[in-house]
Parts: C-alpha cells; structure tokens; sequence
C-alpha cells in the first residue's frame, strides 16, 4: 500500500498578490491567485523552486578568515573566500561582541543600518523594521534616506507641488480617465510587468483591467518609449521611440508650440503657478540663446518635428492626461523631465479636471491610479533612533569609499560617516546599485559585514556573518498593502527551512545577550505581537463602523477586502477649484514653476526651473562614438527586482542560462547576432554575458536589460574585439555597466539609466552560471 499525501491549501501575501499556497506533507507544490484576482501573477511560481532550492542559506556560516581572526581579518576577501557553518550560538555571541566593541570604541554612528529593500509583505515580520527596532533598543545607527525607484521626485516635488508619497496615493483613477479623458500621453509608458507589484502586497491586480476599459471608453494612448512593451498591446497605443535621455526637450519642444500657436492656458498659470514667466523665456531662448522649439527638441530626441507639433496641438484641444514613469528620473538630470511634466501640463491648464492633468508614477506600483487603503494598518513600532545622522539611499558605495567626506544634498553640505559595522537585511545592494565593481571595492571596507538572508545572494557572499531567515511561506502573518485595499492572511504553510529563523527570534536571543530583553520585545512572543497588532487592527476597523473576526479566525480564513475611499479621486481638484481655500504646501502655496529656494542652492546641475542639461551618457554624446548603444535596464516581468531569481519562473525566460537582452534588428545585423546567442556588453566599467532576443519592439540603438539577476562574477576575460582585460559578469546583471554618478547635487538619486555600452557575440568558451550554487564550506 502506498500512504496518501496531505494536501493543504493556504492563503499568503506577496508583494506581487495574493497566493493559494498547495503542499503535501509540507512540501510547496504550487501557489497560484487567488480565485477573486483576474490578472494573477506568475512570480508567484518562483516559490516552488526557490524556497528549498539549492542558493538557501540554511545554517549560519561566517567568512572563513573572519572566524579564525575577527580582530584583523582579510578584508579584501569578501566575496570569494570560503565560508565556515557555524551553531546559532557562535553566531550570536560574534555578533554580541562586534556590536559592543563597535558602540564603545566608535559609538552607534559606526554602525550603518540603511537597509533597503522590499523583503517580505508582511506586517510584523518586515525585516528592515525588525533590525530598525532592534538598534534603536541598542543606541541607534545611521540610516539611509530616500529610495532608488523615485528618489528624485522625494526630493524635488515638494518644492513644486507637494509631497510625493501623498500624490500617488491621491493620483487620478483610471476609472475616473476612462469617464472623462480623451487622450493620454504616457512618456515612458505605463508598464504593466512593473504594476503586477504593489508595495506590501495587494489582493487584486487592477491596473490591465482599468486600461482596457480607458480603450473600450475611446480613449486614446500615445507612448513615448524606446519600447513598444512599455503600453498594453492591446491599448493600441501610438509608439514614439525617442532617444533615451530626451524627454525633457520633447517636452519642451511641445511646450514652445503651446506659447508660439497661442494654445497655453495663461488664466491657469496666472492663478495657480508661479515663475511662468521664467519659464517663457527660457523656452523662448531669451536666457541661453537657445529657442526650445520643436526643431531643437527633434535634433535631441529623434522625433520629427512635424510630429511634436502635431501632438502638442492635440494634447491642448483634448482632454488630456500627461504620464510620467519614474524610470525617466533614473538618469542624469533625473529632476528635469519631473519638472517639465508639470510645467507642461500646467500649460495645458487641464490640472485638478476630471481624467486630466498629470501623474508621476502610474505603473510603478499597482495601486496607483486604482486605489488607495480606507484606514489606517498597523505595523511594529521600530522606536526612535537616537543618531541624527544619515546617507541619501544610493550613496552607499560613496560612504564606504569616502568617510570623512563633504558632499551636497537639497540645500545642505553634509559628511560621510565612518561605516565600521555595517548590517543588512531584507535587499539586495547588488541589485539594486549602479557600478557593483565599484560597490565590490566598497564592500572591503567595513570592519564587519552582517546581513539575514534567505538566499546566497552576493550580498551575502560578500558579508562576514550570515544568518538564515525565514521565508513568508515558514512563520504567520498578514498581509496589507501600503495602498491596497484587503487584509491577506498568512499562516505558516511549511515548517523553517535549515536552521533558518524568523528575525523576530534572532533579535530576541541578541537582546538577551545585550540585556535588551524588555525593551526589544517588551514581554511578548511572536503569536503575542501578532494579536497584538490584530486587536489594533480591530480598533482602527471599528472606528470606520468595521467589525474583524479573532485572530485565529482571520488566520485560517479569506481575504477581507475594503471599498477604496476615493473612488471618483482626480488629482488636485480641490486645488484647481479654490487655489485660495486649498493651498498647496509649497513656498507660494501655488505650483511652482520656478522655485526661488533651489536657485538659491546654485546647484550648475539642477537650476531654478526646468532646464534641458544634455546626460553626460547618451546617444548624443561624444561617447556614443565608443559605445554606441543605450541601455534601459527595467523592472522584468519575471520576479520583483532580484527575489527569487532562482525559482523556476525567473529561470524559464533566460537564454542559456542568461538574462534576456532586447536588440533591434539592424543593431543584431550589424553585430552578427542572433536570437539564442549568448552576447557580451561592455563598456569601460564592466562587462557581462546575456542571451539575446532581436526585436523591433525595442528602438534601434537601444538595448534593454532587465535587472535582478543574481551577481556572478567570473575572473577576467579578454575581449574579442578590445583584446583588454575586464572583470566580467557571467549571468546578465546590468549594474556592472551602470555608473554610479548621481542624478544631481538636489536629490542624490541614482541615474542608472544614462548608460552607453558596446555589444558583441560570444565566441569564446561558455562560463556556468554558480549564482544559485552555495559558496565554498556551505551545504546546498
């Protein structure tokens, strides 16, 4: 006879969905959407592999040289020397001891916590809270500030318009554009693959549905991107391909014609903006020399100048929605096509209208656009941090390269603290970071490296201690999305996988060790802080006339969902009605396309108002002459950023075993490539190997590489063409060929999509891909 499997079937939360998780014995065998989810997603499918798969760190393990000599270790070895498994309890205590002598010698500024990443969806077991709260327990750290999707517009949109964070959450509906627009101009695009993730998780994927609609409504669709995907198929969109880099001078070319045919809205911009006639006057060439109009912005960005005309014409006879994609801010200059977004549709003077007006954003999260939360969740109290200091979130590599050193930032001169003891948790730096030969140099300064993990990343390979954490599908939880609508319930659906440990419990035996025990825990277990973060959420629920079940009931039960608050919300209408009575929180309390206060910065790289500054990196540059193609790397519709890069989905799309990279058909040509090779993009910071896909979908001179995946690095190899040595990365990760210069001196933001590389086929020996093996003295 055989025995019978035990099938069990539970909810859990990511950040791209809801998911019905299937075991036997305890043994993931699928997780699939949930029943009420109409456009599920398929990352989902990465668990199934990757969640015993052979890349899990399964026990602690330390650097090899670390253990045998923490007070003076090889530091240059991190990242290929073997490591050591080790018992939880030399772990901790090497812990224990590295923080105490760190925080006496040094004090807690050594200590860098800036953590980034987006980790689990859960609201207790978030693991940048978990560590957050644990160091402010302890004295606190220095943190980081900012985040590497849209660090520009933190920065900068407040100055013109107001916080950023808020307007997304108020952005216009989509239902609300399909009522009322008739056109929407997207540059950028509004990419479906980056909306199958909502930050902390969402019960119902929307956004394909409400784009449908828009085009069922009539409305029409034109995407400006150097790629066609970048627009639903089925929208029927018009693709303008320009020249990537040129967005703000397509902008403005569209703007002159607005001033020059008479077709802006002076009454809008006398009433509601300020420094308009700033801005005319650059436009009009009366500050440089320059005239803005669409024969400049054609000679920039690629696009006939009949063509700009033509489209600013239309935009200011219809009802007009102007998109922006955050990518755009990702480059060099990343605050100008921000700016020029809103001084274009300030002219347009359809601001605060119905379906019109403007939005920065829309597919970079799944709710924006679709919905918004109706109360408050709960999280963990992280406590507050005593050590005032902090970084700009992509300064990293520059803080450990530079201690000691000056730098700007919106409107102050700060200094690079001295990161002796750095701890990270719940990311992956080598993915998300520009220049990662660089950020390796960057990674041999700390005196001690700690990261939690669930998987061998690089980051992790490159640590001094590592400890396993638990994964979403191994401890309880709920899920609720920063901006969804639903409770998700969590519960356990497969016993820790190793040794592996939830981060509560990690930081629980260190405080013990620290005598912290209180006031890191203050007296309660996990199940403890899960009630009682449910008896808060019951609070909260029955304010708003809401009654939640138990806990235990929630817990093994389905999804709860909420109406969204705002269902009819348009972007700043209240403003537009009665700029007197609604205010916004700017310097004049109006939009402000000048901005006095960022002129008084004198900042050469991010002036007064919108203004075209050519990227250092582009097709219009002298460089373009060496490295003639432009590199996109984009969010792939494979896995969010790197998480899970070994499971079974992520995997299926690779070529050989590569990264995906799309080429234009002549580019292919010219290069002798095919669809299938295995290709090496170059240039003079970096090298890497990817499986080429030739398209038309992707505009000629442009390459587009998707990130996340995993770091792998190979020795060195000689370049066909170049006959140089270059450190080559043998798997697709993009980061190796990015630079890691900032946006500008205002927000710091990362500007990894000014980037120009060369591409050949690969004719030599095919290296394996060992991203997903364990590192030397681990076990699988």
């Amino acid at each position: 006879m055989t025995n019978s499997k035990t099938i069990k079937k539970q909810l859990t939360s990511s950040h791209w969905g809801a998911g019905v998780v299937t075991t036997a014995d305890g043994v993931v065998q699928s997780v699939t959407g949930h029943k009420d989810d109409t456009d599920p997603s398929s990352i989902n499918n990465n668990y199934v592999e990757g969640v015993n798969g052979s890349a899990r760190v399964r026990t602690p393990a330390v650097r090899q040289s670390y253990l045998e000599n923490s007070h003076s270790p090889h530091l240059k070895a991190r990242g290929s020397e073997p490591f050591v498994e080790v018992s939880w309890d030399t772990a901790l205590d090497l812990i224990t001891e590295k923080l105490k002598s760190t925080i006496n010698t040094h004090g807690n500024n050594a200590i860098f916590a800036g953590s980034y990443g987006w980790a689990s969806a859960g609201r207790f077991h978030h693991a940048q809270s978990q560590l957050k709260r644990f160091l402010n327990c302890l004295g606190g750290f220095v943190r980081s500030e900012g985040n590497y999707s849209y660090n520009a517009a933190l920065v900068l949109m407040p100055y013109i318009v107001g916080n950023f964070r808020s307007h997304v959450k108020e952005a216009t509906r989509w239902t609300v554009v399909a009522d009322e627009a008739e056109l929407v101009v997207m540059f950028g695009g509004v990419a479906i693959r980056s909306a199958q993730v909502g930050g902390g998780g969402l019960a119902k994927h929307k956004l394909r549905d409400d784009l449908l609609a828009c085009a069922d409504a009539g409305v029409e669709f034109i995407n400006l991107s150097p790629l066609k995907d970048d627009a639903l198929t089925a929208l029927n969109a018009t693709w303008i391909a320009p020249i990537p880099g040129s967005d703000t001078a397509i902008m403005m070319g569209l703007a002159h014609t607005l001033i020059d045919e008479n077709l802006h809205d002076q009454q809008f911009l006398n009433s509601h903006t300020k420094g308009f006639d700033k801005v005319q006057s650059y436009l009009l060439g009366e500050q440089d020399g320059i005239i803005k109009n669409a024969e400049w912005a054609s000679r920039q960005s690629g696009i006939a100048a009949d063509t700009l005309r033509s489209l600013a014409r239309r935009m200011a006879a219809s009802r007009t929605l102007v998109t922006t994609a955050v990518g755009l801010q990702r480059a060099e200059s990343g605050e100008q096509p921000l700016w020029m977004t809103v001084t274009l549709a300030a002219m347009l003077g359809q601001i605060g209208k119905p379906g019109c007006g403007y939005g920065i954003g829309y597919g970079a999260d799944a709710a924006i656009g679709t919905s918004d939360r109706p109360m408050r969740w709960p999280t963990l109290d992280q406590g507050r941090n005593p050590v005032d200091d902090f970084i700009p979130v992509a300064a990293v590599a520059d803080m450990l390269l530079n201690p000691g050193q000056l730098y700007e930032y919106n409107g102050e001169q700060r200094t690079y603290p001295n990161a002796r003891l750095m701890w990270w948790v719940g990311g992956n730096p080598f993915h998300h970071h520009q220049d990662l030969n660089r950020l390796v140099a960057a990674f041999q300064t700390p005196e001690t490296i700690i990261v939690n993990e669930i998987n061998w990343t690089a980051t992790a390979r490159h640590a001094d201690i590592v400890l396993p954490a638990t994964s979403a599908l191994e401890r309880n939880d709920f899920g609720a999305g920063s901006q969804d609508t639903a409770l998700i319930p969590m519960p356990r659906a497969i016993e820790p996988v190793g040794d592996a440990m939830d981060e509560y419990d990690i930081y629980s035996a260190l405080a013990h060790r620290l005598d912290i025990t209180e006031k890191f825990t203050a007296n309660r277990t996990t199940d403890q802080w899960l009630n009682h973060l449910w008896t808060d959420m019951q609070t909260v629920a029955a304010n708003h006339n809401v009654t939640l079940p138990s806990w235990s009931q929630f817990l093994q039960g389905d999804i709860i969902e909420f109406d969204d608050p705002s269902p009819q919300q348009t972007f700043l209408s209240d403003f537009r009605s009665d700029p007197e009575a609604s205010p916004l929180p700017t310097a004049s309390g109006r939009i402000e396309l000048f901005s006095e206060k960022i002129a008084s910065y004198n900042y050469s790289d991010c002036p007064g108002q919108a203004t075209w500054l050519p990227p250092e990196e582009w097709l219009g540059s002298e460089k373009a002459k060496r490295w003639p193609l432009h590199l996109i790397s984009g969010q792939p519709e494979t896995r969010l950023h790197s998480q899970w890069d070994s499971g079974g989905f992520s995997k299926s799309r690779k070529i050989q075993g590569r990264e995906p990279i799309l080429i234009h058909p002549e580019n292919a040509a010219q290069a002798g490539i095919e669809t299938g090779d295995v290709v090496r993009v170059y240039n003079d910071r970096g090298a890497c190997l990817a499986g080429a896909k030739v398209t038309d979908r992707v505009r000629k001179d442009v390459v587009f590489l998707w990130t996340g995946a995993w770091y792998d690095p190979h020795l060195h190899c000689e370049s066909p063409a170049e006959k140089t040595a270059q450190p080559l990365e043998k798997h697709g990760n993009p980061n190796v060929l990015t630079h890691d210069r900032r946006s500008s001196r205002l927000s710091q933001g990362p500007a990894s999509h000014s980037a120009l590389v060369a591409i050949e086929k690969w004719t030599g020996d095919l290296p394996p891909v060992t991203a997903f093996d364990p590192p030397p003295g681990t076990k699988s």
